[in-house]
């Protein structure tokens, strides 16, 4: 067998849950310990106690030898049958049906048997008597026979010995309190990992929202101290990361809005100073203005794209035409390949500026056509823009995603922009329960879809 084999074969019986590994980790040492302690009674108990017994079997046939051998020979017959019938009455009463079952010796029985035996084989060896024969009767009694050398010669007798060990049927005590034992500690168990599992789903539920985007509601800190040493510092955690969000917003909200005065300063110089500079200077610098104001306004997106907007039942190809109406003003054509779509939950204003950003990222660092797709799947509906420009390396899919990381591409060749567009629309799509995916391939661009979740935010 190969190791992977090996391996899905022990994932196949071993539970994924810790819930599940928990009972079975309790049912196996419950019955370790059952074993455990059968083993112990039977090393401990039962074997000292059965050669005790044996031991006092062995003297009283050795009794009933010395007594068959001090009576008449007329006496003997009558005084065994005597002996047998107070024997089979003192017996423990068994069902008809069992008779079968108890002809065969149980373990101990056997034991018993052999014990007395080695025994009695001592003292027959001394006296040059066979060795002994054990039977059972259909009433269930354990009969010794009895050899006895008279000047008539040999005579056999047949002693029952129930009283002395008598055998038992097995009731299913130790097993009955194997299962109840187990049972109760399952259930023990189950109550306990119920107890552990709803902190750490609230645990799940709160770190999820927090890779969203949103602020999770506070997570108890009652309870055993290790569960609430989690919430604690899940809730400091939480805290620290949206101090630490909102004052970076704040920053670059403040920074932005205070480099908005001096450019618009800059503009209005330009368009005073008019005839007394050079015509390509004065578009050089309009430009550079232009281009500025640009970065300033992805500051103000990315600080506000955290802003709480109330989701609203919206139609995503509304939306799209609505962008590519905008982009037609400025001169731009976004080919539209729209499918059916529901209406579902979002926040208009943010998604606009994640879409808005998409496809300003493709007439940027890409080539026309610019497509914009919508469509829905069994992953849930999808915005998507494709631009025909070389595309982005694979291994720099990822690193594009955060803030002020840019493609090596627009790097060397210049473009305009502080590398947030994509930041923008990952912390857009996250809020929404929904995922960035890009996709580039040699020759055919970059391709970047939205997915959001058919009933809004997971």
């Amino acid at each position: 067998m190969t190791p992977s084999a090996t391996t899905h074969a022990t994932r196949s019986w071993w539970p994924r849950s810790l819930l599940g590994r928990n009972l079975l980790l309790m049912a196996v040492l419950i019955v370790l310990g059952q074993l455990v302690a059968a083993m112990l009674v039977r090393q401990m108990i039962f074997q000292p106690r059965v050669a005790q017994v044996a031991d006092g079997v062995a003297r009283n046939v050795a009794a009933l030898r010395a007594g068959l051998q001090a009576l008449p020979p007329v006496q003997r017959a009558a005084f065994v049958e005597a002996f047998n019938r107070q024997a089979v009455l003192s017996a423990p009463p068994i069902a008809p049906d069992s008779a079968t079952r108890r002809a065969l010796l149980s373990p101990m029985e056997r034991q018993f048997v052999q014990a007395v035996s080695r025994r009695l084989g001592a003292d027959d060896a001394a006296t040059n008597t066979s060795q002994p024969v054990w039977r059972r009767d259909s009433t269930g009694v354990l009969a010794l026979r009895v050899m006895h050398q008279g000047p008539e010669g040999a005579e056999t007798y047949w002693l029952n010995l129930p009283s002395i060990f008598p055998t038992r049927e097995f009731s299913g005590a130790w097993l009955a309190a194997t299962l109840a034992s187990m049972l109760l500690a399952l259930l023990g168990a189950w109550w306990l990992q119920r107890h552990i599992n709803r902190p750490l789903a609230q645990v799940v539920t709160a770190a999820r929202q927090l890779a969203q985007g949103q602020p999770p509601a506070p997570l108890p800190e009652d309870g055993p101290e290790e569960i609430a040493t989690v919430g604690r510092s899940f809730n400091h955690m939480a805290h620290s990361l949206v101090v630490a969000d909102q004052e970076r917003a704040l920053m670059l909200a403040g920074v932005s809005h205070d480099l908005r005065t001096p450019l618009t300063k800059l503009r209005l110089g330009v368009e005073i100073a008019g005839a007394q500079i050079d015509a390509p200077l004065a578009a050089s610098i309009a430009r550079s203005i232009d281009e500025m104001d640009g970065i300033v306004g992805q500051f103000l997106q990315f600080a506000r794209s955290g802003e709480a907007e109330a989701p609203t039942p919206a139609s995503l190809n509304d939306l799209a035409q609505a962008v590519a109406e905008a982009q037609s003003d400025h001169g731009r054509t976004v080919r539209l390949a729209l499918g059916v779509l529901p209406d579902v939950p979002v926040r208009p204003q943010a998604l606009r500026r994640a879409l808005d950003n998409l496809v300003e990222n493709a007439w940027r660092h890409g080539l026309p056509p610019v497509v914009l797709r919508t469509g829905a799947d069994a992953d849930g509906v999808w915005l998507e823009v494709q631009d025909q420009g070389p595309g982005i390396a694979p291994a720099e899919l990822d690193r594009i995603r955060q803030p002020f990381a840019r493609g090596d591409g627009a790097a060397r060749s210049g473009a305009p922009g502080a590398g947030l567009g994509l930041a923008i629309v990952e912390r857009v799509v996250r809020s929404h329960g929904g995922r960035l995916e890009l996709h580039s391939a040699q020759g055919a661009g970059l391709r970047a879809r939205l997915v959001l979740p058919r009933g809004g935010q997971a």
